[in-house]
């Protein structure tokens, strides 16, 4: 039985943040997992990941700055800076160390963090995580992942992600959702512009990689050159499933992903 959730709003650096958290059912050994969302997206798009992960771990989710029901960040940032965020939302959280779950935008500020600070970071699970050069124009990249995550968390969330998908849905059928101002399009440029390979190698922590094999966003490729490049990494293809595999195939992803989070190291 899933433990109940809290969600609370934070200040941090005048940023105001949505957190949410569940607490462990039986806390043992493994720390903590954090849970960073991907583009365009929010807590309740990975709502499958909260909800079925092993009670015996304890999760924290935030809706990134820009994001959800966060503030947008003062001025454009790239992933580093998102990377510093989170590491200050840990300290005002006493968090001293976690294991990451990034999907997609997520996955780029799990390699920054697992990089930068391995000191913070136990183990490292990313799906469908970008970072890489697409070899698609940047405005194709945004609008689809915003457009794919909005169907996701209406099939999945209830009346929250009806909602949810309703807005990513109104944003994309206008004009690009980020021109809504000047410090997410910045932000938007920076991040797609960061290529983050080189950073690959220099990841000390276990990492395993939960790619769909359909994903038409961050294709398989993707998941297999982070696999060569991150020092005993492990890739899973989930068969059938595309970016989102994480909640398409959510009773695989959860078990797999179970297993690895609760190592104690």
């Amino acid at each position: 039985m899933a433990m109940a959730t809290d969600t609370t709003r934070i200040t941090v650096d005048g940023v105001g943040t949505r957190i949410l958290r569940r607490p462990a059912a039986r806390p043992g050994s493994a720390p903590p997992v954090l849970i960073l969302h991907g583009w365009g997206a929010s807590i309740d798009a990975v709502g499958s990941i909260v909800a079925g992960l092993s009670d015996d771990l304890e999760l924290v989710a935030i809706d990134f700055p820009g994001f959800g029901e966060s503030d947008p960040p003062p001025v454009g940032w790239g992933v580093p800076d998102y990377a510093d965020f989170v590491v200050k939302v840990l300290g005002r959280l006493g968090l001293a160390r976690v294991s990451l779950v990034g999907h997609s935008f997520g996955g780029r500020v799990s390699i920054v963090l697992a990089q930068t600070r391995p000191d913070l970071v136990a183990r490292v699970v990313i799906t469908g995580g970008a970072g890489l050069k697409p070899k698609r124009k940047p405005s194709y990249y945004s609008k689809v992942a915003v457009a794919k995550a909005g169907r996701l968390v209406g099939a999945v969330g209830g009346s929250p992600g009806k909602e949810l998908q309703d807005r990513m849905r109104r944003k994309v059928a206008s004009t690009d959702w980020l021109e809504a101002g000047e410090a997410m399009r910045m932000t938007f440029r920076l991040v797609i512009g960061e290529d983050l390979a080189p950073r690959l190698a220099q990841i000390t922590r276990p990492t395993l990689l939960i790619w769909g094999e359909d994903d038409a966003d961050t294709p398989l490729w993707m998941g297999q050159e982070m696999e060569r490049e991150i020092p005993g990494s492990a890739l899973i293809t989930l068969p059938g499933a595309g970016h989102y595999a994480y909640a398409e195939k959510a009773g695989e992803f959860n078990v797999i992903a179970s297993h690895f989070l609760s190592g104690a190291t």
